[in-house]
């Protein structure tokens, strides 16, 4: 991509029907470390690869808590998902306080959207340059969603963004119609094993660049940092020395 006149500003369209900001948007998403989502009939689970700004610094958190039913994990620049999870958190405690019920995840994924696409039609403002996977669980069952900066959403068995997600992708699309029977931990196992294939070479994912979430009907939106995903990442091992007798 280059400097041309057409993408001073989100409203202006090129001549070939592109709106070159939108675009330069979602190339932040691809600069940001990978996410992988997928859903079964019971439970809808995020697994994400943390990066460290330098040996000094702490992780990035990938992984937000929305609500006891909802949570999103992020690719991009992460003090716009920042903005985006505080609205989706007002928007969810407005639902409470109002209609005395949780905000449906289709409802609240498209409220970004709205939120997302309005960016792109009026003059002075910018794009959102993160995309989001949203996991939930309401009264319709577990949900999965992805959220892209052009404001469009869509719902998934099986998705991943960010950095070599392609690979992921390839993962999810070869094995997504097993999906829908899976017990929880074979759900993360199987995300675990698409996250791996976004890994950068020499490099592999343990407890400390490891974060899962889940959400399922009885069970509240759990996220696992640190040495609790420790016991999920040995899944990964059981299974391959399994695959190997």
């Amino acid at each position: 991509m280059f400097r041309n006149q057409y993408d001073n500003d989100a409203s202006t369209w090129s001549p070939q029907g592109r709106i070159f900001q939108v675009e330069y948007a979602s190339e932040a998403v691809k600069q940001g470390t990978a996410v992988v989502g997928l859903k079964s009939k019971t439970h809808a689970v995020l697994v994400a690869v943390k990066r460290s700004p330098n040996e000094l610094a702490s992780y990035m958190k990938k992984v937000i808590r929305i609500d006891d039913h909802m949570g999103i994990a992020v690719a991009g620049l992460t003090s716009d998902a920042r903005v985006l999870s505080n609205y989706l958190r007002t928007e969810a405690m407005r639902s409470k306080l109002m209609y005395g019920r949780a905000l449906p995840v289709g409802r609240a994924v498209s409220m970004i959207g709205d939120k997302a696409q309005t960016n792109t039609q009026e003059y002075g403002r910018r794009p959102y340059g993160v995309g989001l996977l949203v996991i939930g669980h309401d009264d319709t069952g577990p949900h999965l969603y992805e959220f892209s900066p052009s404001g469009i959403v869509s719902e998934y068995y099986g998705y991943s963004i960010g950095a070599r997600s392609q690979s992921a992708r390839t993962n999810l699309e070869r094995n997504f119609n097993g999906f829908e029977d899976l017990s929880l931990n074979e759900l993360i196992a199987s995300g675990l094993r698409a996250l791996r294939d976004t890994v950068q070479q020499g490099k592999q994912l343990d407890s400390m660049n490891t974060s899962i979430g889940f959400v399922g009907k009885d069970t509240k939106l759990t996220l696992l940092d640190g040495e609790e995903t420790q016991a999920y990442l040995d899944l990964l091992d059981e299974g391959e020395a399994m695959d190997t007798e």
